[in-house]
């Protein structure tokens, strides 16, 4: 079976028609009709029902169609990772999420260019949904992020998991309370999420940590952007939770609050195409660890 054989497939069950399958495809119909009858020879059934018009598919021809599509985009995903694969002793193409910007993640760029000068890194912010679709794409070699999706072409690698904290405005009653805050303390106030999309991002974990405690709160806010979101608090407009990390961005108008909630963490987690094992990446992903070591952050080791 060729890959061209699927091609043909599919344009003829989305055309429902070989004469139009034929003119989108730029070929001669009679050939066409050969390719689609060596497809059903070699599969020993008829995948549409001759004589029909429009032409329609065979319960077996619907069940094939459904996974030639999804083998034809694996194959043209294969296509753009590999010949990613093959310039990255030149390019490094790193996508992040902006909180990492707070943590460690300059300090790994910045060590990680001085050990390896001849990788040119290139970063792109992107959310942790486009990272994985951009690495399928071969746009990007790494990506760092924060949401735990699964996707059997990626590899995602969880370096650690940060402790989230509550930033609420100077003069905030919360502030009263000289302790950690729970969720239930911070249910009367508006809380402001980010980003707004796409989704599933950063604002589902901390929406959901709420739920799986059974706490509602008073008002939800969406914004596009962390930035916008601590803006916002540094207005009174209401208070996020927000990655520990984050108070590396000195605001005289903003405090964080330690919260008692337990398991309120958000992952840090590090993405790369699943066959990728190039000795650039190893080489980024050792370095993280040797950062983690000397400043005694936990973390569980992984090999690539």
């Amino acid at each position: 079976m060729e890959l061209r054989h699927l091609k043909y497939f599919i344009a003829v069950a989305e055309e429902k028609n070989f004469t139009r399958a034929s003119e989108r495809l730029f070929i001669a119909q009679p050939p066409l009709s050969r390719s689609i009858q060596q497809l059903e020879d070699e599969l020993g059934v008829a995948l549409f029902e001759r004589g029909s018009r429009p032409l329609k598919l065979t319960q077996a021809g619907e069940f094939f169609f459904a996974h030639a599509q999804e083998l034809l985009n694996k194959s043209k995903e294969l296509k753009s990772m590999t010949q990613r694969v093959g310039q990255i002793s030149k390019t490094l193409s790193i996508g992040f999420v902006a909180s990492t910007m707070y943590g460690k993640f300059p300090k790994i760029i910045r060590l990680y260019r001085a050990k390896y000068s001849t990788v040119d890194l290139n970063l792109i912010e992107m959310s942790t949904m486009d990272q994985l679709r951009a690495l399928k794409e071969g746009n990007i070699d790494v990506g760092f992020g924060r949401v735990r999706h699964e996707d059997s072409n990626i590899r995602r690698i969880i370096l650690r998991e940060e402790k989230l904290m509550c930033a609420v405005p100077i003069g905030h009653k919360l502030l009263e309370l000289q302790r950690a805050v729970s969720a239930q303390d911070m249910s009367e106030d508006n809380l402001i999420v980010y980003p707004k999309n796409p989704r599933p991002s950063f604002a589902d974990q901390v929406l959901n940590a709420f739920r799986d405690r059974a706490v509602e709160p008073k008002k939800i806010t969406e914004v596009r952007d962390l930035q916008i979101a601590i803006g916002l608090v540094a207005a009174g407009e209401g208070i996020a939770v927000v990655p520990r990390s984050l108070q590396g961005m000195k605001r005289d108008d903003v405090v964080y609050l330690e919260l008692n909630e337990k398991h309120a963490v958000s992952p840090i987690i590090m993405s790369v195409r699943a066959m990728d094992k190039s000795h650039e990446i190893q080489d980024m992903l050792n370095l993280i660890y040797d950062i983690y070591d000397e400043e005694g952050i936990p973390h569980t080791k992984e090999s690539l």
